[in-house]
C-alpha cells in the first residue's frame, strides 16, 4: 500500500539522516537532494532496502539552473499562467542563490510498494560530474548519455559516455541555457564535394515575443464597455 507522502518522507529522514541535504513535498510528490558523495550509496539502499525497493529509475534528466528565479515577463495577474505577459525587465528575482548551476534529476518507481520518489543531486566542478548509476539501475546508461549530451553532465564510472542524440563532431550542449537557439554550426549537402558539410549558421535569431496587455482599447476587450458606453 502506498505510504503518505509525509509518512514516506518521515521514513526517509528517519533511514538516511544526514545523508540527505534537503527534503521537500510538492503536488503529493516527495523529493530528497543528496550530494555527489553519497548519491550512489542512497541508491543502493533505495533500490535493495525492503521498506523501499525502488527497483526503477523511470527517468533521468539534467536541469540547467543558470537563471533560475529570474523573470522578465510578469504580470500581476497572468504570472500564474504563463499567457499575455507584459514585459517589464528584472520584475522578479530572487535573492542570491549559491546553488551549483547544473543537477541531475532521478525519477524511482516502486512496484512493488506503489511508490514513487523524485532524487535530486547538483553536479559538482566544472565540467559538471556525479557518479554514475548505471550499475543500480540499467536504463541510467542511456539517459545518462543523453543528459552528457544535451547538458555536459560528466557521470564517472559510465561503461560508454558519449553523445546519443547529437552528431558526432556536434560541438557544445545544446539545452544549456546560454546555447544560442540557433546553434552555431548548420549543415548543407554540397555539390562540388558531394557529401554533406558543415558551415556557420546564416539563419537569425526570431523569438516569439509574449503579448503586451495594454490597459485602453486597443486589446479590444479590456475597456470594450467604456467604448459601448461613449457609443
Amino acid at each position: 500500500m502506498t505510504d503518505s507522502a509525509s509518512t514516506f518522507l518521515t521514513r526517509l529522514d528517519q533511514r538516511f539522516g544526514g545523508l540527505v541535504t534537503r527534503s521537500s513535498i510538492c503536488c503529493k510528490q516527495v523529493t530528497i537532494e543528496l550530494a555527489p558523495v553519497h548519491l550512489h550509496e542512497v541508491c543502493l539502499a533505495l533500490r535493495d532496502e525492503e521498506e523501499f525497493s525502488f527497483e526503477q529509475l523511470m527517468d533521468l534528466c539534467g536541469v540547467d539552473y543558470l537563471t533560475y528565479g529570474k523573470a522578465d515577463w510578469e504580470t500581476s495577474d497572468t504570472t500564474s499562467t504563463g499567457f499575455s505577459r507584459g514585459v517589464s525587465a528584472g520584475i522578479y528575482q530572487t535573492d542570491s542563490d549559491t546553488r551549483p548551476r547544473y543537477a541531475v534529476v532521478y525519477q524511482l518507481l516502486s512496484i512493488s510498494r506503489n511508490q514513487r520518489l523524485r532524487v535530486r543531486c547538483y553536479a559538482q566542478g566544472e565540467p559538471p560530474r556525479v557518479c554514475s548509476v548505471v550499475d543500480v539501475w540499467s536504463s541510467a546508461n542511456w539517459y545518462e548519455r543523453e543528459a552528457f549530451d544535451l547538458f555536459g553532465i560528466l557521470f564517472e564510472g559510465h561503461p560508454d559516455l558519449r553523445r546519443i542524440l547529437t552528431d558526432y563532431g556536434f560541438i557544445g550542449h545544446p539545452f544549456r541555457k546560454d546555447f544560442p537557439l540557433e546553434g552555431n554550426v548548420e549543415v548543407r549537402y554540397d555539390p562540388d564535394k558531394k557529401r554533406v558539410a558543415y558551415q556557420p549558421v546564416t539563419i537569425s535569431n526570431r523569438i516569439s515575443v509574449p503579448k503586451v496587455i495594454r490597459d485602453d482599447n486597443r486589446n479590444g476587450n479590456a475597456n470594450s464597455s467604456k467604448g459601448a458606453g461613449n457609443a
